[in-house]
């Protein structure tokens, strides 16, 4: 699947975030398989999910382009944090490898750019960069990514954590008029926050915990009948 063939298929649609987490009930790649093919037949036209044996499974399962992402540990910069993380995940079978955008240190002390570029030589998968401010983006898009998202906003320090989405982060780099696909990713818990990502300018949105966590869509409904 071509790079093009791929923004073109992401334009102004919905990539639905399937993962789940060591001790959690549905941690088990083929569970996960079966959540992002509901999604499909839902009308995502993309998925997201973390770890080697769930990108296998559920490019096995689905039909429409995968980002794939490793996260190694839980702090600092963990989401695909080095470049062999990044050429397993590719390797797994993901069109697109996400990784970790910010500016902060890299494990194995390559920089982003170095990253970018060899997962570009060394495989046919694109890479989303994951980013926390519009420094970060403007750093990503001069390193080569092929996608921004503001996944990290509001984790990394630099911007405070939004209760929804950051909006203002996304326009900012929406702004910056930087030729690459801007992807709105974090706290998007309801319809019209996506939708108000794609007035925004957003080149798609991705929704993980409000369609793909039972465990936590139910303790908000639990909350909010506590009287």
């Amino acid at each position: 699947m071509t790079k093009q063939l791929i923004i073109e298929a992401l334009a102004g649609r919905l990539i639905v975030s399937a993962q789940a987490y060591p001790g959690e009930p549905m941690r088990d790649s083929r569970t996960m398989a079966q959540v992002a093919a509901s999604a499909v037949r839902g009308g995502a036209a993309a998925v997201r999910v973390q770890g080697i044996a769930d990108i296998q499974a559920v490019r096995a399962a689905v039909e429409v382009p995968v980002i794939g992402l490793w996260k190694d540990g839980n702090a600092g910069v963990y989401i695909t944090p080095t470049y062999q993380h990044a050429y397993a995940v590719a390797l797994a079978g993901a069109h697109v490898v996400a990784v970790d955008g910010t500016r902060r240190p890299r494990p194995d002390g390559l920089s982003l750019e170095q990253t970018i570029t060899r997962i570009h030589e060394n495989t046919n998968a694109l890479v989303m960069a994951d980013c926390g401010s519009l420094d970060d983006a403007l750093a990503a898009a001069k390193a080569g990514a092929d996608f921004l998202g503001t996944t990290l906003a509001g984790y990394t320090g630099e911007r405070p954590k939004t209760t929804g989405p950051d909006i203002d982060l996304l326009q900012a780099m929406i702004e910056a008029d930087l030729r690459i696909p801007i992807i709105a990713e974090g706290r998007i818990h309801t319809p019209s926050q996506a939708s108000d990502a794609i007035r925004a300018g957003a080149h798609a949105v991705v929704v993980g915990t409000a369609i793909t966590h039972p465990t936590t869509i139910t303790s908000w409904f639990v909350d909010a009948m506590e009287v």
